[in-house]
């Protein structure tokens, strides 16, 4: 300490540049203080520093005994904690992930101890060191904020407990999702609405749900003991309801329960096939040689869609192929919400195939694909439904919202089709055909990369830049931060190191997301290890990768 204490006393007033004389690493007796980045000028991303402190001076050695989700839990709580700290000092920053606990770099245990990564923006002055300002910074308030997030006594022990077995809970809970034969499950009592759209926190006297007694389930909690709730199936879920009903929300929360929340976030008792994969239409996106024949087929001027390619796709061919890269990126339940929808990949009605013969119609609606996906592919679908019966025949569950609150009309929608069948015709022409998964030219990642001087970064949640690419990924609703997706992009400059073509790229991929995932990495606190499906959907969206 005493080292960078001089050194900053040297700099005041100096040219923003002279900061880059502090960087290394410093001893402060109870924690080694590292330097790793120093921002080039005032209004450059923060600099980046790590601290260490060993095991033997936290108390909190219990920690390493721990089940890795646990472990991962407590990482996320004292994350938490360090922000909450530090939360006086403007200038500094910690990458929590908002409502949902992800294996994040923000905190790490090591051998050594456990380390904390966070960021500060250096003071200047125009740009002019403020020294003594950045002193008391880095020498006296900061030390304060690592001593008390790495000190079991300075923490909330009581509800660092409660954290982490409420995670390890969810846990516990999807692992039974498989053999109970269940795409996702959602606790009574769970609280579902949000207080608006650009804010993830439980919306205050919201109607809690309830899931009606014929769907009722109960899966085993180590720590809470056993929670009942609603059990979706796996096979062919509708969601229908009037409008308001809440329909989207059930979906919103059951796609967003691939990951665990924290207690008191509502959705803490909901767990979902952590390989389940919402979907949508998403005019524009690029789809690489890609096999569409399933879903669509016979375009004008003979265009081939055993091998696609588009640089603009519209809405129904973008849906059909996230599907079909789903599927490829092995998905086992797919999420779709007809309001995101292209309606003519969803459905064509009678009176629209009266008007416009099948051999004019280069599409085949997911109505008469979705039942051959689950008995040729064993792949679920829950569909959000308000618009078309049609979907009632392939069925296997159909889940009312009604008030806010979940009832099981199956047998009522077994009556209706009875009474009113229906007239469409199916449109299948063949038998779903299964393909061989596309090769993925890792050499053209490092030619991206070097052309944009390798640089990797999140610009907030809609985009991320890798080398000299600007990839869109609003799209991928599921993705909760921009940790995971700087992650992404760290994952995909570890496929460039390797030259030529992958065959095998969602193993691939799993490898290196396996384990000690972040090693290979820089040592930055803004990661959160993604799901190899994100990971691939976003490559997917990389207009200049090369796939065949």
């Amino acid at each position: 300490m005493d080292q960078l204490n001089a050194t900053l006393k040297k700099l005041e007033k100096q040219n923003y540049r002279a900061y880059q004389k502090i960087k290394g690493s410093y001893d402060f007796t109870d924690f080694t203080l590292y330097i790793d980045y120093i921002q080039a000028d005032p209004y450059a991303s923060a600099s980046r520093l790590r601290a260490v402190r060993p095991w033997s001076l936290t108390g909190l050695e219990w920690l390493k005994e721990k089940s890795a989700t646990y472990q991962i839990a407590a990482r996320d709580f004292i994350a938490r904690s360090f922000a909450e700290f530090g939360k006086a000092e403007n200038s500094f920053s910690v990458a929590t992930t908002g409502q949902v606990v992800l294996d994040n770099t923000a905190v790490l245990f090591t051998d050594e101890g456990i380390e904390l990564r966070f960021r500060i923006n250096l003071p200047a002055e125009g740009r002019q060191i403020l020294a003594k300002k950045a002193n008391n910074i880095l020498t006296f308030h900061m030390p304060k904020y690592i001593r008390r997030a790495t000190l079991e006594r300075e923490l909330n022990k009581d509800a660092l407990l409660h954290h982490c077995s409420v995670i390890e809970d969810q846990h516990a809970m999807r692992e039974q999702l498989k053999e109970r034969q269940l795409a996702a499950f959602v606790a009574n009592g769970s609280i579902l609405p949000r207080v608006a759209g650009n804010c993830d926190l439980p919306m205050k006297d919201a109607v809690a749900f309830r899931s009606p007694e014929s769907l009722e389930v109960e899966l085993e909690a180590p720590n809470q003991g056993p929670i009942k709730g609603l059990g979706i199936p796996k096979g062919i879920t509708l969601i229908v309801g009037g409008g308001f009903h809440g329909k989207s929300t059930l979906l919103n929360a059951v796609e967003l329960s691939v990951y665990n929340h924290i207690p008191g976030d509502g959705r803490e008792g909901i767990v979902t096939d952590a390989n389940a994969m919402k979907i949508r239409a998403e005019d524009g996106r690029c789809v690489h040689n890609l096999n569409l024949s399933n879903y669509i087929n016979h375009l004008p001027m003979g265009k081939d869609t055993e091998n696609f390619s588009t640089q603009d796709a519209s809405g129904s061919t973008s849906q059909a192929a996230w599907l079909q890269e789903s599927v490829e990126s092995g998905a086992s339940v797919i999420l779709i919400d007809e309001d995101t929808s292209a309606t003519n990949f969803m459905i064509r009605d009678e009176r629209m195939q009266a008007l416009v013969n099948k051999g004019d119609e280069p599409i085949t609606p997911l109505v008469d694909r979705i039942g051959q996906l689950k008995t040729d592919l064993d792949i679920s679908t829950v569909v959000v439904m308000g618009g078309s019966g049609d979907y009632l025949d392939v069925a296997d569950t159909v889940i009312q919202m009604h008030d806010y609150q979940p009832v099981d009309v199956t047998q009522k929608a077994q009556e209706v089709i009875k009474l009113h069948p229906t007239q469409r015709e199916t449109e299948v022409e063949s038998e779903l055909s299964l393909f061989a998964p596309r090769s993925l030219n890792r050499s053209s990642l490092q030619t991206i990369l070097a052309d944009g001087k390798f640089r990797v970064s999140a610009k907030g949640d809609q985009s991320l830049r890798f080398g000299k690419e600007y990839i869109d990924i609003s799209a991928l609703e599921q993705l909760s931060t921009a940790n995971e997706i700087n992650a992404i992009g760290w994952t995909w400059f570890q496929l460039a190191q390797v030259q030529g073509w992958t065959t095998m790229l969602p193993k691939e991929i799993e490898a290196l997301l396996d384990g000690e995932w972040h090693k290979p990495m820089p040592n930055y606190g803004d990661l959160a290890c993604p799901r190899s499906l994100d990971v691939i959907a976003a490559l997917n969206r990389m207009r200049k990768a090369q796939f065949k």
